[in-house]
C-alpha cells in the first residue's frame, strides 16, 4: 500500500525550476532513499512534501488524500515530520523539553502535560539520550543535537519521517548510531523514511530503494546496488567518461 504518491510535482523559484515533473510512490514502511550531486533538488523535494516549500503545481496525496492548503502545521499534523540537516534546537530550554514540544505541537491530537512528558521520555530513550534530558541543548555535540531533532520528530508520532542529510559528517561510531535509529524506528515504530543522504555506505546498507535525482528529474530508482552502478548514474555523480564500479 502507498502511504505517499507524487503525480507530476515541481517545484519553481521564480522562473528556476528545482523540482520537475517528479512522480513516485512511496510504500508503507518503506526506507527510500533520495540520491544526487548537489543541486538534483533532493532537499527542495523533502520540503515540498512536507509543505515548507509548497510545491508549484502537481498533487501530493498522503494516505489517499491530497496534501494542499494547510501549511507544514497541517502537514505535520497529518503524519509528516522532517528533521532537517541542520538542528534547530529550542537553545534556552533543556533537552527534555525540547522533545516535549514536539510531542505537545507535532501530534495529531491535543495531549496533556502529562502524556507530552511520557512520549517525549520515550524518543530520548529510543535515540539515546535519556541520560541528558535535564541538561541545557547548548551542552550537545552536533550528532546529539541531531538525535534530539530525531527525537523531537518521532515523540510527534508520525507516521511518515522525511530525513535531510542527517548522516553528514558524523565517524563511524555515531553513523552506526544512526543507521540503527532509522532502522528501529522503521521495524519498531511503524515509521516509513524517506532520506537524502549522501553518506554511500549508509545508502547500501539501509536503504530497500533509491530514487536519483539529477537536475531536479528522476533518472533512476530501484535496489540500491543496482541502481548505483548504472552508466548514467555514475555519469550524473562523477561526471562523463567515468566508469561504473566493478564495470
Amino acid at each position: 500500500m502507498a502511504i505517499l504518491e507524487l503525480d507530476n510535482v515541481e517545484k519553481r523559484f521564480g522562473g528556476l525550476p528545482a523540482v520537475t515533473g517528479v512522480t513516485l510512490e512511496v510504500a508503507e514502511g518503506e526506507i527510500l532513499a533520495l540520491v544526487g550531486p548537489n543541486g538534483a533538488g533532493k532537499s527542495t523535494l523533502l520540503k515540498a512534501i512536507s509543505w515548507l516549500q509548497p510545491p508549484t503545481r502537481g498533487t501530493i496525496r498522503f494516505l489517499g488524500r491530497p496534501l494542499g492548503g494547510m501549511g507544514a502545521h497541517g502537514a505535520r499534523h497529518r503524519g509528516i515530520s522532517m528533521v532537517l540537516q541542520t538542528p534547530r534546537p529550542f537553545a534556552t530550554m533543556t533537552v527534555r523539553e525540547n522533545a516535549v514540544v514536539g510531542a505537545m505541537f507535532g501530534s495529531a491530537v491535543r495531549l496533556s502535560e502529562a502524556e507530552s512528558h511520557r512520549r517525549a521520555d520515550q524518543a530520548l530513550e529510543f535515540v539515546g539520550l535519556t541520560h541528558r534530558a535535564d541538561e541545557p541543548v547548548g551542552s550537545l555535540n552536533l550528532h546529539e543535537q541531531r538525535f534530539l531533532d530525531l527525537a523531537r520528530s518521532l515523540a510527534g508520532q508520525p507516521k511518515l519521517l522525511l530525513l535531510d542529510e542527517v548522516m553528514a559528517g558524523l565517524n563511524e561510531t555515531e553513523l552506526a548510531a544512526s543507521i540503527q535509529i532509522v532502522r528501529s524506528a522503521r521495524e519498531e515504530l511503524g515509521v516509513t523514511v524517506i532520506w537524502v543522504e549522501h553518506v554511500m555506505t549508509a545508502v547500501m546498507s539501509l536503504a530497500d530503494r533509491v530514487v536519483v535525482l539529477d537536475f531536479g528529474a528522476v533518472l533512476a530508482e530501484g535496489v540500491p546496488h543496482e541502481v548505483m552502478r548504472l552508466p548514467d548514474v555514475v555519469t550524473a555523480y562523477l561526471g562523463e567518461g567515468a566508469i561504473a564500479p566493478g564495470a
